[in-house]
């Protein structure tokens, strides 16, 4: 199975992040429990890495543009816990999937993404997490975001990776928008395969994204402590997982 392909993502002009919307309390509060259930993230005084993944297919136009400017929550969440490196894998198109350099400036980031276009495709999830298996062998990937709708591969061959990824210790947290069951089912095969963790979200909840992209890259950055601190900060959404923590 092929990588993503390393490009500088400074040619396109026009779009952004997929986003996802309000999720019920039920989704919330499992995603949250299985954060809390990860162990530490990274050593102490180390920096984080994120991988933050995004299908760019025709269907995500309509929600792209909104939520790619919800990337900077990541970088001010961490700020105070030694920093953390992005990277932006998306896909789109007849085959095309690319990823940045590591990126630790939250304005690169977004010059990146909103340097994308939508392209009518099919999904590459199976190459993004290949592509996250060959980053973590590398150098430790602590964390990797993945934000789309549908999935269209051989559902096998995908959770294969998926466990490969798992045995690394990658979690993949899996932001699903919209409601599609067969991208349901198998998004929270992979959170479960990586020990990560899977919430669904409509448009309507971009806030809530935002708060629970932040949680994420928190605990890459800082592993569990830091999100517990985080938690206490926030509230909201964030801060349930704070008593979920308190209950283990």
């Amino acid at each position: 199975m092929e990588r993503c392909d390393r490009v500088g993502m400074t040619g396109d002009k026009d779009s952004g992040l997929p986003s996802v919307g309000r999720s019920s309390q039920q989704d919330i509060d499992s995603f949250l429990r299985q954060v809390a259930a990860r162990p530490a993230a990274k050593p102490s005084g180390a920096r984080g890495r994120l991988m933050f993944a995004m299908d760019a297919t025709a269907s995500r136009e309509p929600t792209w543009d909104r939520a790619c400017h919800l990337q900077a929550e990541m970088f001010s969440a961490t700020s105070e816990l030694g920093g953390l490196d992005v990277q932006l894998v998306f896909y789109r198109g007849f085959r095309e999937c690319k990823s940045s350099p590591w990126l630790s400036d939250s304005r690169a980031l977004l010059q990146r993404m909103t340097a994308v276009r939508c392209l009518g495709g099919h999904t590459q999830i199976g190459r993004v997490l290949h592509h996250a298996i060959g980053e973590t062998r590398k150098a430790r990937v602590n964390a990797l975001v993945f934000v789309g709708d549908s999935f269209e591969e051989d559902v096998d061959d995908v959770c294969h990776k998926a466990g490969e990824l798992g045995l690394l210790g990658v979690p993949a947290f899996m932001f699903h928008e919209g409601g599609d069951p067969i991208a349901r089912r198998v998004f929270q095969q992979i959170a479960t395969l990586t020990r990560g963790a899977y919430c669904r979200f409509d448009a309507a909840s971009a806030q809530q994204l935002k708060d629970l992209l932040g949680a994420v890259a928190v605990y890459a950055a800082g592993g569990r402590t830091a999100l517990e601190d985080y938690g206490r900060r926030r509230g909201g959404d964030v801060r349930q997982l704070t008593h979920q923590m308190n209950r283990r």
